[in-house]
């Protein structure tokens, strides 16, 4: 088993808020291409793998000299097809990259793999908020830590609670008393990928809906490394405006 981590992109098809939106092209190039080269491109130093379920993604990324692992089409988490993938990719770990954040940066890469140097089954980035709007969006997910960088909870709900303001902040409180978004980017041991299917589902996961809670739950630790460098997700047909932007 390689002792390098591995960067595995789990890539379907399927989108519900935005379909096929994979292969929808941006000056000529689909989405998943422009994932892969910017990949290649900031942390070339990680062996790069697609865990594809459709023969149109495994033709676009093997036409472009990507390498590609075929997944079953009905896994229920992205977590469940990249421990198959990684079944034949074996390697020691695993850097989890969304084939829709195609301005995923070299400094967070090396962060994830950097996070789990310790005895955190899982690693994670985070990045402070700064408009209060945002802090109130159940739709960003929070996470506070403890001294050692380690995940204490994830929510949807604000937190920690401004008790003083009676829950009250804006954007001077927030850069006083650094609250913490999570983002979307992941790297995991193989070991805790192995066994993450056999998991129950957690209590505090259903509720919020937060897979990482399922981990939590049952005693494995998440590493969360800071940042200053959001990502900028494609989720929607509307974020292609602002892709498109960054790309000026």
């Amino acid at each position: 088993m390689s002792k390098t981590p591995s960067i595995i992109v789990p890539a379907r098809l399927a989108s519900m808020r935005f379909p096929q939106k994979l292969l929808y092209q941006v000056q000529g190039k689909p989405i998943i291409l422009w994932t892969a080269e910017r990949i290649q491109s900031v942390a070339p130093e990680f062996p790069l793998y697609f865990a594809v379920d459709d023969d149109a993604l495994e033709r676009c990324l093997n036409e472009a000299g990507f390498n590609t692992v075929r997944t079953r089409p009905e896994h229920p988490s992205g977590t469940d097809r990249l421990a198959e993938a990684n079944a034949t990719v074996g390697a020691a770990a695993v850097i989890n990259v969304q084939g829709d954040e195609p301005l995923v940066t070299g400094e967070q890469i090396r962060a994830l793999a950097a996070g789990l140097e310790g005895e955190a089954a899982i690693a994670t980035l985070a990045v402070p908020f700064q408009r209060p709007q945002d802090f109130a969006n159940p739709n960003q997910v929070k996470v506070v830590c403890d001294r050692a960088g380690y995940a204490m909870y994830f929510s949807r709900s604000p937190m920690p609670f401004a008790r003083d303001t009676a829950g009250q902040v804006d954007a001077s409180w927030l850069a006083q008393n650094h609250c913490y978004r999570h983002l979307g980017l992941y790297a995991y041991k193989a070991d805790f990928l192995s066994a993450f299917s056999s998991l129950e589902p957690g209590f505090l996961e259903q509720i919020e809906k937060l897979e990482q809670l399922r981990a939590m739950e049952h005693g494995y630790r998440i590493h969360v490394g800071i940042t200053d460098q959001a990502t900028i997700g494609i989720d929607t047909p509307e974020d292609i405006g602002v892709f498109e932007a960054r790309l000026k």
